[in-house]
């Protein structure tokens, strides 16, 4: 493998210049940019750029990606009408259709810097079309980008015909994380009874677990107790993770200070979906309108790990998207009121290091010697700077090897004089 040394870089937290050597495609050396290094290989001037992490994508349908529009666009732009309008659509799904929409979005995700995404496919079809689609694309997109499959039985698991024998099927067939969605099952007792039944799952085949949990507006529902109850009745916290949780919005202040306690004792993960949440949630109400988004300010205040996902990219349920996660962290951040500087200048960990916990994939992901040699390179002073201009990753890097790259754009305005603009102070 080619040996790349990255000079002029500054990395966030650490004082002045540093330069980053990657051999054999591991992290080799992290050095102040004054020291010789003695090597042979390619060198990278990072241009005084930030280098950070790879972004993560904890949680995306890439099953539904790319079908905004087909054959009809949701006019109302409601769950319910998403949901319409996905059933029309599936009925021409195929293996070569799958296939295509999820590495057309990957590719976006890439050129974003994304190089880990946690896909959630629907397995609430007895041919498993989809699921079948996107193991094939895991194995053929590897070596650009690492994907988990979520089993994710989108119409319940007890309320729909074989629902059990077809999750396990799921991961027979070679899906890496359980699903459910108990708030969506017929009663509250086949609720609970779902997640009892992916616990039972996930440790027969040492799967990790990710519940769609409390996707709704309604306080009661309240499937995130459950979850966090047998998690950590299994010691199984850092493998499990709660989707969404929006209802979490609307617990009232008593008993949602009990559920912190349990949150905490469980060490569950937890991702919001800020872009969608915030525009599917609050559909019954009048005024005022909740936000829709769980309680991301309070759990970084109680030290549980939470991260940001898009959950839809340019699908029925949200017609917009790019895959660029600096796009759902600005939302997040303004939504979730996260917005004090150190808040900000620390956010990008809630689309990388966090994201990365919640993948379970924290030993090989971080700029540190010895660990896989992947990071990006962003064309930023810090992690406010990067926010705050939005800025495109100038440098993607994979294992020592650029996968993606952005060429700096050039703005001019022309009043009495032509100057150049870069929207710095």
């Amino acid at each position: 493998m080619t040996t790349l040394l990255i000079k002029n870089t500054t990395v966030q937290g650490q004082e002045g210049l540093k330069q980053i050597l990657i051999k054999d495609g591991q992290f080799a050396q992290i050095e102040n940019n004054d020291v010789e290094l003695n090597f042979i290989g390619d060198v990278l001037d990072a241009e005084g750029g930030m280098a950070v992490a790879p972004f993560c994508e904890p949680h995306i349908h890439l099953d539904t990606t790319q079908t905004a529009g087909e054959p009809s666009w949701n006019i109302s732009g409601t769950l319910f009408e998403g949901i319409e309008r996905w059933a029309e659509r599936k009925q021409t799904l195929s293996i070569e259709d799958v296939k295509a929409r999820a590495k057309q979005t990957l590719k976006w995700q890439i050129a974003n810097g994304v190089q880990h995404v946690r896909t959630h496919v629907d397995v609430s079809d007895p041919t498993l079309i989809a699921l079948k689609a996107m193991v094939e694309v895991r194995e053929e997109m590897k070596q650009w980008v690492d994907i988990q499959i979520v089993a994710f039985p989108q119409e319940g698991i007890l309320s729909y015909p074989n629902g059990k024998e077809l999750l396990e099927e799921a991961v027979q067939l070679g899906a890496d994380v359980i699903g459910a969605i108990p708030h969506f099952e017929f009663t509250r007792e086949y609720g609970v009874e779902s997640l009892h039944y992916v616990f039972e799952l996930a440790r027969k085949y040492d799967c990790l677990i990710d519940v769609h949990c409390d996707e709704i507006d309604d306080e009661q529902s309240r499937f995130v107790e459950t979850l966090a109850a047998l998690a950590h009745k299994f010691d199984m916290g850092h493998k499990v993770t709660a989707s969404h949780t929006t209802a979490m919005g609307s617990y009232n202040g008593a008993y949602a200070s009990r559920l912190f306690r349990l949150l905490r004792m469980s060490g569950i993960n937890f991702v919001a979906n800020p872009l969608v949440n915030i525009h599917l949630q609050g559909r019954f109400d009048d005024y005022p309108k909740r936000r829709g988004v769980t309680r991301v300010k309070e759990m970084l205040a109680a030290n549980i790990n939470v991260c940001f996902g898009h959950d839809d990219v340019f699908d029925p349920w949200y017609p917009l998207g790019t895959a660029n996660m600096l796009q759902v962290l600005h939302m997040g951040l303004h939504v979730c009121q996260v917005m004090g500087y150190e808040q900000i200048n620390n956010s990008l960990e809630l689309i990388s290091t966090n994201s990365a916990r919640t993948l379970n994939i924290q030993d090989k992901h971080g700029i540190e010697q010895g660990k896989p040699g992947s990071l990006l390179i962003l064309p930023a002073e810090n992690g406010f700077d990067a926010v705050r201009r939005q800025v495109p990753v100038r440098y993607s890097i994979r294992h020592g090897k650029i996968i993606a790259e952005t060429q700096p754009a050039t703005t001019q305005i022309h009043l009495e004089s032509s100057e150049a603009v870069n929207y710095k102070r």
